[in-house]
This record gives C-alpha cells, sequence and structure tokens, in this order.
C-alpha cells in the first residue's frame, strides 16, 4: 500500500487535474463554437468528466464560470496590467496600462470577444463572472486616476471620478474590439491610438 502523503499528492494532482480540463473546455467551447450555449452537459463532454464532479470541483455553476474568467485574465497577462499601473510616474503608469490591457485583450481575443456577447445574450451563463472581471478593471482605473490626481496630472477641471468614467470606456474590451475588428486595426496601431486618446483625455498636452 503507497503511502499516505504518497496518496494525498495523486489526489490533490487529480484534482488539479480535473479543475483544469474543466476550465479548458468552457475555453475551448467559447473558441471553437462560439455561437453555441456554454452548458454544463457540453463542457461535461468535452471534458470526460460527470456533470456532478462540475460542481464538486467549483461548488456551483457560478463558481465555474468565475474560474474561468480568473483563469483568462491570469493567462492573457493580468500580472502585467497591474505592474505597469504601479510605475511610480502616473502618466507613464498610464501609458503602461492602456498598452498592457491592450496587449491583453489581443492575447485571448478569441475568447474574450464570445465571452462578452455571452454575458449580455445569455446573462444566466457569464453575466456575474463578466461582471466580477469588469468590478476589478474599474477599481484599478479609479486607483490609477486618484495617483494621477495626486501628482497634479489631469488636466484642469477633471475630477478623478470623471476621468476613471473616461479611463474605463477607453479601456474596455468594446472599445479595443471596436478598432481591432471594426477597424480592422493592427494591435500595436490599436494600442497607440487608444493610449493617446486616455492621455489626451485625461492629462491633456
Amino acid at each position: 500500500m503507497a503511502p499516505r502523503p504518497y496518496r494525498q499528492r495523486l489526489r490533490a494532482e487529480s484534482t488539479l487535474d480535473t479543475r483544469r480540463r474543466i476550465i479548458d473546455a468552457v475555453l475551448e467551447q467559447l473558441r471553437h463554437a462560439p455561437t453555441e450555449p456554454v452548458t454544463l452537459d457540453r463542457v461535461a463532454q468535452r471534458a470526460r468528466v460527470a456533470r456532478p464532479t462540475i460542481y464538486t470541483t467549483f461548488g456551483s455553476r457560478a463558481g465555474l464560470f468565475d474560474a474561468v474568467g480568473a483563469d483568462l485574465l491570469h493567462r492573457a497577462g493580468l500580472a502585467g496590467v497591474l505592474a505597469a499601473a504601479e510605475h511610480p510616474d502616473a502618466r507613464a503608469g498610464l501609458r503602461a496600462t492602456v498598452h498592457a490591457v491592450v496587449t491583453l485583450y489581443a492575447a485571448h481575443h478569441d475568447v474574450f470577444r464570445p465571452l462578452y456577447a455571452m454575458a449580455r445574450l445569455d446573462p444566466s451563463t457569464m453575466a456575474g463572472a463578466v461582471q466580477r472581471m469588469e468590478n476589478g478593471r474599474a477599481a484599478g482605473m479609479a486607483e490609477l486616476c486618484d495617483r494621477l490626481a495626486a501628482q497634479h496630472l489631469l488636466r484642469p477641471g477633471l475630477t478623478p471620478a470623471a476621468a476613471a468614467h473616461l479611463l474605463w470606456l477607453v479601456t474596455s474590451f468594446e472599445t479595443f474590439d471596436l478598432l481591432h475588428t471594426g477597424r480592422d486595426l493592427p494591435v500595436p496601431v490599436t494600442a497607440d491610438l487608444l493610449t493617446g486618446t486616455a492621455e489626451q483625455t485625461l492629462c491633456g498636452t
């Protein structure tokens, strides 16, 4: 009989593998069948697990989609966005943050696009996870605008709250997608355009 620590390690590895396969199944569904509803039956089939295993692993349907959103942000480069926003010079941080956000969206554009569309068309599936992602982005943009204000870098008459609203708009996935997909702009051009827009709108010349 295998020693208990060894069995525990195997069990933990199996649990992590199952979790990974279920999350990957959702991402694959979004990537390869973006117009089809993401049902737990389809996810279970793709992940090669029983449907109850999804509830055992994530606790609830909402827990699964929250985990998918967090995993997607991690893979796409959320750490880079957070690091950019902490630049000592808030204006340099603004430029770096917008570039990092564009890079994040571009890294998994084929998943973000159906994810945001599904949040609108099928709120019971993805809306909660997307809303929590957006709340995190809004909080980060507000903190960056507070730093811009503290360093007297906001243009005259623009409050930190108003600046945060504008920056939230400029850094939204929808804004990125309108330029990158709607106008067929390359990612670097989109990043430069949005960075310039954010800097001019918030800081002026």
